[in-house]
């Protein structure tokens, strides 16, 4: 792939990531330790950081290096057929979690948990589903 092509590429969906996850240059360029210069030019395409901070990009942005620099884009279609971090498989690191976690994204009364972070623990998550479900308890003995 010739350096332009994968410089528009990298542009394109780092963009992406950043507005999936509502940051915006200046919030990278802050998180990275670069200026704003330097981060407007990796959005966009003038140039592409080091390895080491697309790997710090990655760790905050919660996608892989592939992501950014490898996944197959169909650059006729839009960028948003890209996996989010909302929708990876491996969001959360631990296996039980993960599952809690995706039966309490299903009920919402529960959607107030997904503020945590990926290294949530499996007891984390049930002590808090076990106070909304005593706060909504206590709630329901009111009425």
């Amino acid at each position: 792939m010739a350096d332009e092509e994968l410089r528009r590429q990298f542009s394109k969906r780092l963009t992406y990531y950043l507005s999936l996850n509502g940051y915006n240059q200046a919030d990278m360029a802050r998180r990275m330790g670069v200026s704003t210069a330097t981060a407007a030019k990796w959005c966009t395409g003038q140039s592409i950081p080091r390895i080491d901070k697309i790997q710090s990009l990655c760790n905050w942005l919660g996608i892989e290096k592939s992501q950014l620099l490898d996944a197959p884009v169909d650059m006729n279609s839009t960028i948003s057929n890209l996996p989010s971090r909302a929708n990876k498989e491996n969001y959360y690191i631990n296996r039980e979690a993960r599952e809690l976690a995706e039966f309490l994204h299903k009920s919402p009364e529960y959607k107030v948990l997904f503020d945590a972070s990926r290294k949530v623990k499996k007891e984390d998550i049930e002590f808090v589903k076990q106070l909304i479900d005593r706060m909504s308890s206590k709630d329901g003995e009111n009425d």
